[in-house]
């Protein structure tokens, strides 16, 4: 979904809800869907909360987040820039995007290959483009040559409002190794968007995978090339 399509959806529930928590079946009611248990009101959350529009309070239970707030009473045009461009980053997919084509985007067929490369199925990588290029082009991310976006640079927009890091979901892998850090900073995840699995090692010690609802396959041969990198470095060091 693209962002200006989620942001509306998001404003709608804020305007019934204001920042309080309501039941997924209630959110998913707000924005056209009878209930949420179907494949398209789960699509469609799920795209509101990759943006960081919706936060989940507690276990079946959403809420729009504080920036959207922000965003609909913003005063000035510069804070609800910045803030949109704020939304665009929180996908992760969407963030390295941005990051290696700081100056401009190349032509869809380059877009199109580099997700290909990533393991999207060619359709797939279709339509995630097209909500990509339409929500860069709704944030007017590429309007200033100095990419304006930093929220943190703008004071009238309160420090409170700006999501922490682990708040953005992406796929995790907790694996013991003495360059990660404890694996106490799973608590730091939201671990009930999470499937928690263990992976016995030798000596009683285990290991945890953090796998993300939903999970697709090119998810998985992005983690099997994460963990077989990790292999690879460890046995070159051991060498």
């Amino acid at each position: 979904m693209s962002l200006n399509e989620a942001l509306d959806r998001a404003i709608k529930v804020y305007d019934k809800e204001r920042l309080h928590p309501a039941a997924v079946d209630i959110i998913a009611n707000h924005i056209g869907y009878k209930s949420a248990n179907n494949g398209s009101a789960l699509s469609a959350i799920a795209s509101m909360r990759y943006y960081g529009l919706l936060d989940r309070p507690k276990e079946g239970f959403l809420a729009v987040s504080k920036d959207v707030e922000s965003f609909r009473y913003a005063p000035e045009e510069e804070q609800r820039r910045a803030l949109l461009i704020k939304f665009l980053k929180q996908p992760p997919l969407y963030a390295e995007l941005l990051e290696k084509y700081a100056s401009g985007l190349p032509s869809d067929a380059n877009l199109k290959y580099e997700l290909i490369q990533r393991g999207f199925i060619p359709s797939a990588a279709e339509s995630t483009l097209a909500s990509f290029k339409q929500s860069v082009d709704f944030s007017g991310y590429y309007d200033s040559p100095a990419n304006v976006g930093d929220v943190e640079s703008i004071e009238e927009i309160p420090s409170s409002s700006v999501s922490k890091p682990e708040e953005v979901l992406s796929t995790s892998v907790v694996v013991p190794s003495a360059r990660l850090a404890p694996v106490s900073v799973m608590h730091s995840i939201e671990q009930d968007d999470f499937d928690r699995i263990p992976v016995r090692l030798s000596g009683g010690r285990r290991a945890w995978l953090l796998i993300p609802t939903p999970f697709f396959a090119a998810d998985k041969s992005r983690l099997k090339a994460q963990i077989d990198l990790l292999l690879a470095e460890d046995e070159e060091n051991a060498s």
